[in-house]
Formats: structure tokens, sequence, C-alpha cells
């Protein structure tokens, strides 16, 4: 693998000494670019962009043309494994994700096939081929899948809804059906995250953007127990990044998974989070994506303010509390890594 000329992110993650903090945005390549925006009108759709290597990787370059992010992230979608089994995902503009042929019976879950990555997904594996190609070890990159019971979410309810009622629903009247689903998409997304890894990401992370909709005991069940699963399968030595919106709560049971760094949203406090998992995992985030409307002054204030929640030392990375929103003006942006760069310094001397 080549030698990163920048690895401020994986020091960080084994907590190692770094001169500053590293940053990098949930989404960064994405909507609120207007470069982003031509790119999508020349594709035609979406999916064409996800599907067409060069132009996912000239996507998932973009933002580091623009600002000096310390992590370069694959331009992808959570949803293209149950795309990969049949579903027949869309994209609409205004509406989010969308399935033709949604899970509504069990016959819908047992014929659900386990989509080979190399063949089916080989567009991702081929577009992580070529940003490393044009990378040429400029930055790490992150490969990314979604957790299984985010994944169901969408599947069952067949577009994207706050409360997931249908999926609620089948938890009640048929919790071993939808176990069957879960475990499916587990052994799905880690086969498809050590496809990602052998085609040369630095990184992977789970994004469990739907767990937190659960109660204790039925996110364990439902959700940590197969992210636990696919953490298990995973490549050796590949550090592992896992997210739960709206997780706060479960920090220490997430810390026990195996994972190397917690992503965080903005209602977590970065000071109990820390002391909570110790030298366990690193920390990621966790700016409310909504500060990046404000004036420059008061997101390099809050800047100030996360960085000294955390503390000295390593171990945290910088990143937003959850994906940047399509019309944040990007001046914006270079304000906010300009400040994590400046700002940090004082932490790591």
């Amino acid at each position: 693998m080549t030698t990163l000329k920048n690895d401020r992110l994986l020091r960080t993650i084994r907590r190692e000494p770094v001169d500053m903090t590293p940053i990098w945005i949930m989404r960064q390549a994405g909507r609120y670019l207007p470069e982003y925006r031509e790119l999508r009108k020349k594709a035609g759709s979406f999916m064409q962009l996800c599907k067409t290597p060069e132009l996912a990787c000239e996507v998932t370059l973009q933002p580091l043309a623009r600002f000096p992010l310390d992590a370069a992230i694959l331009f992808s979608d959570i949803l293209t494994i149950p795309d990969a089994m049949g579903l027949g995902l869309s994209f609409h503009e205004g509406e989010g994700p969308k399935f033709e042929k949604p899970i509504q019976s069990s016959r819908d879950i047992q014929n659900l096939p386990i989509p080979e990555p190399e063949t089916k997904l080989c567009y991702v594996l081929d577009t992580i081929q070529l940003i490393q190609k044009e990378l040429a070890g400029k930055v790490p990159l992150i490969g990314f899948c979604g957790s299984p019971w985010t994944l169901a979410t969408y599947m069952v309810e067949g577009r994207a809804n706050k409360n997931f009622p249908l999926i609620q629903s089948l938890l009640q009247q048929d919790p071993a059906l939808l176990h069957t689903l879960l475990d499916k998409l587990a052994q799905a997304v880690a086969a498809h995250l050590n496809a990602q890894i052998r085609a040369g990401v630095n990184a992977v992370m789970i994004f469990d953007t739907w767990g937190g909709i659960l109660e204790t005991e039925k996110y364990q069940q439902y959700s940590l127990h197969y992210i636990q699963q696919i953490i298990n399968q995973l490549l050796p030595n590949i550090p592992i990044i896992l997210f739960t919106k709206s997780g706060g709560q479960w920090l220490n049971l997430m810390a026990n998974t195996g994972c190397h760094v917690l992503g965080v949203d903005w209602q977590v406090n970065l000071t109990l989070a820390r002391q909570q998992v110790g030298q366990r995992v690193a920390l990621q985030g966790n700016l409310n994506p909504a500060v990046l409307y404000e004036s420059p002054e008061t997101i390099r204030q809050e800047v100030a303010r996360i960085l000294q929640e955390y503390g000295k030392g390593s171990g945290h990375i910088f990143n937003l509390g959850h994906g940047i929103e399509k019309d944040v003006p990007f001046e914006h942006v270079a304000v906010l890594v300009d400040s994590v760069h400046e700002l940090s310094q004082k932490y790591h001397e």
C-alpha cells in the first residue's frame, strides 16, 4: 500500500501524537459544492453518478481540491447493497431514496440473494482503485457501508421515513423473520466491506443512521448484535469507525464491539464521552451541522468549544455530528477546516 503523506487521521485513531486534530466531514463530497451539482447533472442521475467509477472518483476528490481535509471518503451510498439484492433503487429530487421492490413478505426475505461484491458491486471497487491512484497517498481513503438495521429500515419501508412504522410492525409481529433479514444483511455488509478493504481503502465506517430509534434492549438485539457480527468478520488491521446517530447513551456498549472509533452526534458531551470510553476507542465528531449556516465567527467559537470539550491529547477526529446540509455555503466549510487545524495545535503540544 502507498505510504501516506498525511497519516494524521490514522495516527489519531491509534491515539498516537499528532501536530493537530484531523478533520473530515460526513457527506463532504456532495450537494453543497457547485462542481458536484454540475457533475450530477452531467451524469443524469444520482445512481449513474455512483455507478460510473470515473465520475464517482471525481466527486470523491472534489472537496480535497478545495479544502485541506485529512481524509477522503468514498463517494457511494449505503443503499447500494439492497440495490444489488434486486430491490431497484432510485433517487428523486426532494424525496430521497426509493425502492421499486420493497420487502413485503417472508418470501421476499427468503429469496434475497447475498450479492457477490466483485460482480454485483464491482463499480464501487473500481472507484476505490481509481481514487487511490489519483490520491497517490495524499490522505487516507475511508470506505463505508450502512448497518444491517439501517438498511432494513429502508428495504421494508421502501423509502425514507423518520419513524419507519413498517419495520417496527415487523419487529413486533415476526421478530424471527426480521432476524433472518438482518443476518443476511450482516453477511452482505461484511463481504462488501472486506472487498473494499482488498480494493485499497485505509479505514471503514459503519453508518447506523437509524439505530437511535430503538430502545436500549432492542438496539442491542436488532442493531448492535449484527454490527458486532460484521466487525468479527472484517479483515485484520483495518481501522473501523462506528456511528449510531442518537446513540450517545450506548457508548460503552459500542466501544466493546472491537471498533476503533466511535462517531458521536452533537447531543453528546465529548468530555463525558471521553471519560466513558477511556483508552478503548478514539472519538469522532461532533459539530452540529446547523452551525455551518452561522457566521464565520460563530463557527470558530463552536470549533474552539468542541476542541476544549475533548481536551488535550490525541484520539479526537473532528467531524460534524451528522452529514453536511446541501445549502451550506462552501466558504463556511473552509472556515471550519482552517479553524480546526489552527485552534487544535495547542492541544497537541
